[in-house]
């Protein structure tokens, strides 16, 4: 199962779009944002995608009652707790207590975002940071896709 991951779109929509583009031409069965959308247009982007997508809520979702009414039962509050392919994956925004996260052996993977580095830890649980979709703090646009059954991850700046 191929998994996009993406992190920190923040109101870019050239980003998003492609995004959206590439997690489509890639043929993803899924995709993770870990927070930091900001605003609910972003789902006119978001509702091209031709998989489920899995949203947590970030730092920055100022209008947490519209993105809730826009996305429904995709957007959550951190940290959201999901399976897929048979494995248990924690879906998160701020990577607080990560070391310990990973350490407590209840995960398979954890996803994050927040720090707009792009990051694969494999020393615990696998632990997956995409860096910043909407590329504003880095100059790159950059999301993730994880083999689920091989565990292998790919980082893509778009």
């Amino acid at each position: 199962m191929r998994v996009g991951i993406m992190a920190d779109s923040h109101d870019n929509m050239h980003a998003l779009k492609k995004a959206v583009d590439y997690f489509n031409r890639s043929k993803v069965m899924h995709v993770l944002h870990a927070g930091d959308l900001v605003a609910p247009f972003t789902a006119r982007e978001l509702s091209r995608l031709e998989c489920p997508l899995t949203i947590v809520f970030g730092n920055n979702d100022g209008d947490r009652l519209l993105l809730k009414k826009v996305f429904k039962e995709t957007i959550h509050r951190a940290p959201h707790q999901l399976q897929l392919a048979g494995k248990e994956i924690l879906l998160l925004h701020e990577p607080d207590n990560l070391e310990a996260l990973q350490a407590s052996g209840h995960f398979d993977a954890i996803i994050y975002g927040h720090t707009h580095q792009v990051a694969v830890d494999r020393e615990a649980t696998l632990a997956i940071n995409p860096g910043e979709c909407g590329g504003w703090l880095t100059n790159k646009c950059t999301v993730a896709i994880w083999e689920v059954e091989s565990n292998e991850v790919e980082i893509v700046e778009l």
